[in-house]
């Protein structure tokens, strides 16, 4: 079969494959060039998910009879400069959105110079241009794609149902919004408005979290830690959530390049190294990050879609993103995402779960004996004891504890709240932010064992562990191989006390089995330390005594990150007293 030259329809329709996955990439494509013309509102209206109508109005610059007739063509643009990729400063710069969505729709565009007196509409219909002809529009220009894939119906087998691709619509709508606060934004079906924002004064950290809120949730704005950083030329601003705040996809997290919202995996690692271990397996926490460096540090050329990029110095800007995370998430220090404790509410009111629907709790209060002590206490700072009169130990921040509850839970009063605590969700998160502390400042203190502790395992367990002995006694545990199928420990972290020690042992033991050999030790230090502070800290059913639970509660107010424990979950629920009130009717 000879080599042929294809068709330019048959051209536009491959291209269209690529450009054109779906209604939403014919909302990006079109919101982009609005953007790029400079407009400061633009308004969408999507039908039928996007496969009936999309119409997509701005008051940019516009376009004159000879740029309209020039702007279905393939490969014309007017957003290269001197034909330079190295700095591209727009959104759009391949020339292809407008010719693909022709070649497989019902395309028309009117538009209108901005100070010129006429108006022009073109016609593309799957393919075949109508000529230029005058037109009735104001300033700017109104794009309408009918009949999405008529013209390929191959193409109609392989969309979603209609709520699916609307929803997809108002994502992409949302990332453009959030890319671009000083545009004025609107979203509408034909029958009503979904989304409307206005216009965002300058200045994001200043300004900008009402309307992030409006995209993002009002339990965002309550959770939302500012974040600034800069290294060199490159700089990143926006909002974190807290770690407590978290979904069950990455849809949530927002990420902007020089006002260009993408899909990164090399930013949405950084995310999740930024969070670690505060946020569980399989959840994504919620942010809006704005990253700026010089264009020509990065390649956006890369993809038709042009989400992923391509960084000139990848780990300066990886490094940026973890340590500014680090950085506002430690700031937070105890604190918790606010929407736990209306969701506990919102549970306890419910008819199902009425309190009267259960068999009244046992008794309950403080421990009558003491119990081995909990580990250093923490000596409360001077910016704690500002907040608390020696007179009131309610004013703390998490407050007196009054009692214990199925000796799990801590209940404990503030001024303004009632609070309960996870005791070993709480003390393991202490445990291993001291283990970390005393690891990074030269290593961590053993204690040695009265009477060594032998541990029983498989053969290849016990084995795995032995050649692993130099690395974990660098972690303060002594190891030695014991017979074919145990170990015997000598030696424990002092910060530990008197652990599960066999619990430890069996987990490391997996722990290296999963990741092939010793050096899990070295690569994976957090995860290991995690592993030991779960064994070492105080379990549910143990039962302590009022010193020990206050003390408990004044380190977690001194401890970063001690709103949630090493596998992301809370560590307490506040409620406030107004709120308790109300579920017994009095407000």
């Amino acid at each position: 079969m000879a080599i042929r030259q294809l068709p330019p329809n048959l051209v536009n329709r491959i291209a269209a494959g690529e450009v054109v996955e779906r209604p939403a990439s014919v909302v990006k494509e079109l919101i982009e060039n609005a953007i790029d013309a400079g407009a400061t509102r633009i308004d969408v209206v999507a039908n039928g998910g996007g496969l009936g109508l999309i119409r997509v109005t701005d008051d940019g610059s516009g376009m004159d009879r000879d740029d309209l007739a020039l702007a279905v063509e393939r490969h014309a643009t007017s957003k290269l400069q001197n034909d330079d990729l190295s700095t591209i400063l727009t959104l759009g710069f391949r020339g292809e959105a407008l010719p693909s969505i022709g070649a497989v729709a019902r395309l028309t565009i009117m538009s209108r110079a901005r100070g010129a007196d006429e108006a022009y509409e073109i016609a593309v219909d799957g393919g075949r241009k109508a000529p230029v002809k005058p037109a009735a529009i104001g300033s700017g220009t109104r794009i309408e794609v009918r009949d999405l894939f008529y013209a390929t119906p191959a193409r109609l087998k392989f969309m979603k149902s209609e709520r699916a691709e609307s929803g997809a619509i108002a994502d992409i709508v949302k990332r453009l919004a959030l890319a671009k606060p000083e545009i004025a934004f609107s979203l509408a079906n034909g029958e009503r408005t979904i989304l409307r924002l206005e216009p965002c004064p300058p200045g994001l950290l200043d300004h900008g979290l009402p309307r992030l809120g409006r995209i993002l949730g009002e339990d965002f704005v309550a959770d939302a830690l500012p974040v600034r950083a800069a290294r060199g030329n490159i700089a990143v601003e926006g909002f974190a959530g807290l770690a407590t705040l978290h979904r069950p996809n990455s849809l949530g997290q927002y990420l902007v390049v020089n006002g260009r919202p993408v899909r990164d995996k090399l930013l949405a690692g950084a995310v999740r190294a930024g969070y670690g271990d505060l946020v569980p397996n399989g959840r994504h926490p919620m942010l809006a990050l704005f990253l700026t460096l010089p264009p020509d540090e990065i390649d956006v050329n890369v993809h038709p879609a042009k989400t992923e990029l391509r960084f000139r110095d990848a780990q300066a800007v990886r490094a940026l993103i973890v340590t500014a995370l680090h950085e506002a998430l430690g700031s937070a220090q105890h604190r918790a995402t606010a929407s736990l404790s209306q969701e506990a509410l919102a549970r306890m009111a419910r008819p199902s779960s009425g309190f009267t629907s259960h068999p009244p709790p046992r008794a309950f209060g403080f421990a009558e004996r003491a119990q081995a002590p909990l580990g250093p206490v923490a000596t409360p700072s001077a910016a704690t004891h500002a907040n608390a009169d020696d007179g009131d130990p309610t004013a703390y921040p998490l407050g007196a504890a009054r009692a214990q509850v199925h000796d799990t839970f801590i209940i404990a009063e503030t001024e303004t709240s009632l609070v309960i605590v996870d005791q070993h969700a709480a003390h393991e998160r202490l445990v291993y932010e001291r283990l970390k502390k005393a690891f990074a400042n030269g290593g961590l203190s053993r204690q040695m064992l009265l009477i060594p502790e032998v541990v029983e395992l498989d053969a290849e367990a016990a084995d795995r562990l032995a050649g692993a002995a130099v690395e974990l006694e660098r972690l303060g545990l002594v190891v030695e191989a014991f017979g074919q199928s145990a170990v015997i420990v000598r030696e424990v972290p002092a910060l530990l006390g008197q652990g599960n020690i066999q619990g430890l042992l069996r987990d490391l033991a997996d722990e290296l089995a999963e990741d092939e050999g010793s050096l899990v030790v070295s690569e994976r230090l957090d995860h290991v330390l995690s592993i030991m502070a779960c064994h070492g800290s105080v379990r549910a059913g143990r039962r302590l005594n009022a010193e020990e639970m206050n003390a408990l509660l004044r380190d977690m107010e001194e401890t970063p990150f001690s709103g949630q424990c090493n596998h992301g979950r809370p560590t307490y629920v506040e409620l406030k007293l107004a709120d308790i009130e109300k579920l017994f009717q009095r407000r």
